[in-house]
């Protein structure tokens, strides 16, 4: 049940991603990994991997070991390159900040690396950020901020963010904080830079929250925003959402690089755990492939001005064209009721525009996904015209909790564009222009790889409809 094109570990459990870093022409991705998962063992290291396109990685092996300095396994953090040699380990030297808990306390601790983040060597035993009292203190993200010449770190912390800065990033400074009581515990903090379509320039601000008691995702919001290397000032009170589904959690995201190197700041990319602490354990992959632990597809993400302000737009990274390993260009297809194609696969990019007219437009249409062979399971993606929502529902499927999450849609408009990436364990679907994501995993069976489309109660045109399947290897 391993999946074809997305990430997974190689064996025994992974969870939170960390932020890639650049070098020598790839992106070195690190994770939390567990290596005695399956014999019941405790604890994480840092794994990496890398990648020149985003879609196909090289294990790297352990990078952290967990349990190697006294001060408990290595939590979730980040990696920096400090160029100007800051923190004295030379230049180019990679660092990490990262969050261990010693005696259950959690503070922040440097690790150093002069290979190229192959291996790493504690930068000491103390944390060079203490705990200042506080139970959650954690998921520490840190860039370079170039208007103050100084490092800026941003650390979880129970239902606020805390702000700290940094000339050589052994010795930190708090500056101020963003705090949010309305979004349960926030993790994995994230802040960047970007360029918006109309060519301004706006901040982002991002977390893993919970607003499942706002009946919200429990993924990565963020806000966008003004930023004074002491305070963030969102744009809106509200926080927009990467994913709206069950599993994009402890995301991260990461600048692209051009051809010579440099930052594109009119890109970046983002990674999700496809999982999340509700279920975490939940997965029949264990007993298949003696492993747990998946990524959702990496995103290529822009910033884009839209009505009531500026938002992120996510697409499947671009790469994703060169993994396709058969087309089906199926053209424009006329539904009313239901229609089974002939086109079977496991892993694949679906893409076409639902059109029906909105004078007449039918009930419910969509997709089913990962259908067995007799009907029964599948994963319903549509939209559900009379509620005005597009939903994507796992409950037919085998997963790890059922559940369908929805989104708002005007049936006025009479067209709604969709892309749906399916996998061995996960069923993706963008809408639109990738404003709106759902992420889900699922567990469908070997078999069930048959597709069927439905307009209820109506007619609709799945307009341009292409089925690409993905093989990596």
């Amino acid at each position: 049940m391993r999946p074809i094109y997305h990430f997974s570990v190689p064996d025994n459990w992974k969870n939170d991603p960390q932020r890639p870093i650049y070098l020598d022409g790839e992106y070195h991705y690190y994770y939390l990994y567990n290596a005695d998962y399956l014999d019941g063992g405790a604890g994480t290291s840092w794994r990496r991997a890398t990648t020149s396109d985003h879609v196909a990685f090289r294990d790297c092996g352990v990078a952290i070991p967990k349990f190697s300095n006294g001060n408990g396994d290595c939590m979730s953090g980040c990696l920096v390159v400090d160029e100007r040699n800051t923190a004295g380990y030379g230049e180019g030297a990679v660092i990490a900040l990262v969050s261990q808990h010693p005696e259950g306390r959690q503070a922040q601790y440097l690790w150093y690396s002069t290979d190229l983040g192959r291996s790493f060597q504690p930068g000491g035993t103390a944390p060079v950020l203490p705990n200042p009292g506080v139970p959650d203190f954690r998921d520490p993200k840190v860039i370079w901020d170039a208007e103050r010449e100084r490092w800026f770190m941003i650390t979880a912390e129970g239902q606020k963010l805390g702000f700290y800065a940094s000339t050589d990033l052994r010795s930190w400074q708090r500056v101020g904080e963003f705090v949010r009581t309305d979004l349960g515990l926030l993790e994995c903090p994230d802040i960047f830079r970007m360029a918006a379509d109309d060519g301004t320039s706006h901040w982002i601000l991002g977390t893993s929250a919970n607003g499942k008691g706002r009946g919200l995702p429990a993924t990565y919001a963020y806000w966008t925003g003004a930023f004074d290397g002491s305070s963030f000032t969102p744009d809106h009170p509200e926080p927009e959402w990467l994913d709206y589904g069950f599993d994009f959690y402890g995301a991260v995201t990461y600048p692209h690089h051009d051809a010579s190197g440099a930052e594109d700041d009119t890109l970046r990319r983002a990674i999700g755990w496809a999982n999340f602490w509700d279920y975490p354990h939940n997965t029949p992959t264990l007993a298949t492939d003696a492993y747990n632990g998946d990524d959702m597809i990496v995103r290529d993400v822009r910033l884009k001005q839209g009505k009531g302000g500026y938002y992120l737009a996510s697409a499947p990274t671009s790469a994703l064209v060169n993994h396709v390993k058969h087309t089906h260009r199926l053209g424009d297809v006329a539904v009313e009721g239901t229609r089974d194609l002939d086109v079977r696969a496991l892993a694949y990019d679906l893409s076409c525009e639902l059109v029906w007219d909105p004078a007449a437009a039918p009930a419910n249409l969509g997709l089913e996904v990962c259908r067995a062979p007799g009907g029964g399971r599948h994963v319903a993606a549509g939209a559900f015209l009379r509620g005005r929502f597009a939903y994507l529902n796992r409950r037919p499927t085998i997963n790890p909790t059922a559940g369908e999450t929805q989104t708002p849609i005007d049936p006025s408009t009479g067209r709604l564009t969709i892309r749906i990436l399916v996998d061995r364990t996960s069923v993706e679907m963008f809408i639109g222009d990738g404003r709106v994501v759902h992420s889900h995993r699922v567990f469908p069976l070997e078999a069930d790889s048959c597709i069927r489309l439905y307009a209820y109660e109506g007619d609709a045109t799945f307009r341009d409809l292409t089925i690409r399947e993905l093989n990596p290897t």
